[in-house]
């Protein structure tokens, strides 16, 4: 049985919760079992945001993640701080340095830094910055193809969004590169 626990985590306005529903609906698309569980701050912009996602090759029991994460995707300092302890021994850590200057507090972890602002500012839209941070967790952990990431985008954000397409898309692949996954 294979079942990956993701706590994606930041800011209000940083579009964790995009990411979250990303990975969802892309788990949906490669025929997984999924959940997706949305925890927000009193504040909507600016407050704190984080997410469960649950991918599973069986049904799936409960959304709730309980210090069993395989991987945390924090797009801040107090998120890092909140849920590095939610991750298991060996489990991945997806910093976004851009934005967090301090090393996580706890030993054993697989740490990724990914200067996910500067990239997405390089590309055009410092909102991509979320984009990135998925692209650097899907190259690390092959837990999906990059190609079915941008399927999944297409249907989440529909025609509404399709001007950005190429924009996210360039942001997934970029972040790839940054996991040591460059993709031709």
């Amino acid at each position: 049985m294979k079942v990956t626990k993701i706590i994606c985590a930041g800011f209000g306005g940083q579009g964790v919760m995009s990411m979250g529903r990303l990975i969802a609906y892309t788990g949906m698309l490669e025929g997984q079992e999924v959940s997706w569980l949305p925890s927000y701050g009193p504040e909507m912009r600016g407050g704190t945001a984080n997410c469960s996602v649950i991918v599973s090759d069986h049904p799936i029991g409960s959304p709730v993640i309980s210090r069993d994460a395989n991987a945390a995707i924090v797009m801040n300092l107090p998120s890092m701080r909140k849920f590095e302890s939610e991750l298991v021994d060996g489990g991945l850590l997806v910093v976004n340095k851009s934005l967090i200057e301090a090393d996580p507090d706890r030993t054993g972890l697989t740490v990724l830094d990914v200067a996910a602002n500067e990239i997405a500012a390089e590309l055009g839209n410092a909102k991509a910055a979320n984009m990135v941070m998925l692209g650097a967790f899907v190259g690390s952990t092959g837990l999906f193809s990059l190609e079915s990431v941008v399927e999944a985008l297409k249907k989440v954000f529909g025609p509404k969004k399709a001007a950005f397409l190429e924009l996210n898309r360039n942001a997934l692949y970029r972040g790839s590169e940054m996991a040591g996954h460059p993709v031709s």
